[in-house]
């Protein structure tokens, strides 16, 4: 436990943490500001500054999607800088071990699964062969999906994504797709 003190107080960092932790988890859970701020006995503004110190981006959440990438990495850490609500990014060796890991009943719940979750986000950025992004778009049937066409069915083989272009993408979704404040 690291503790600091400040004048006569004994001020532990982890129950700070906590605290912090608590507080954000009862906001995403759907309590207003004011709920929260009443629950743990603070002040709305207290709870608004919290969120606004941790605040990645406004505006509507976004999930990346893509396969074969050769610099999954580099894509990985732009969505991480850019505050990407969920990213799925393999090479084509790790696509085929995902397919060839599992029996047909077993990948087609996964599948299934997986299309559910990312149902849940507003914009789904997908990277992937034409006829992979065709067929992903009419099962995900998202409000906006943006395909990024890594090159024509079949792949075979892992395609570098241009970073500045996924990047240029996901700022522009935050531009055009931002909601209002739901602060309260």
């Amino acid at each position: 436990m690291e503790l600091i003190r400040i004048g006569e107080k004994l001020i532990s960092l982890q129950k700070i943490n906590n605290m912090v932790e608590e507080i954000l988890r009862a906001r995403s859970h759907g309590f207003s500001q004011a709920e929260v701020a009443q629950q743990f006995g603070l002040d709305r503004a207290f709870v608004s500054r919290l969120e606004t110190l941790g605040e990645l981006r406004r505006g509507r959440s976004i999930a990346v999607i893509g396969f074969p990438v050769a610099n999954k990495e580099a894509v990985y850490r732009i969505c991480q800088r850019r505050g990407v609500d969920f990213a799925w990014v393999m090479t084509d060796a790790e696509r085929r071990a995902f397919a060839e890991s599992r029996t047909g009943v077993e990948l087609i719940n996964e599948i299934f699964q997986l299309a559910q979750k990312v149902r849940s986000y507003d914009t789904v950025i997908l990277m992937a062969s034409n006829a992979r992004v065709r067929l992903l778009s009419a099962l995900l049937d998202v409000r906006a999906v943006i395909p990024m066409i890594l090159g024509e069915t079949p792949l075979n083989r892992d395609v570098t994504v241009d970073v500045n272009v996924l990047e240029s993408i996901i700022k522009e979704v935050e531009i055009t797709k931002e909601s209002p404040d739901s602060g309260s």
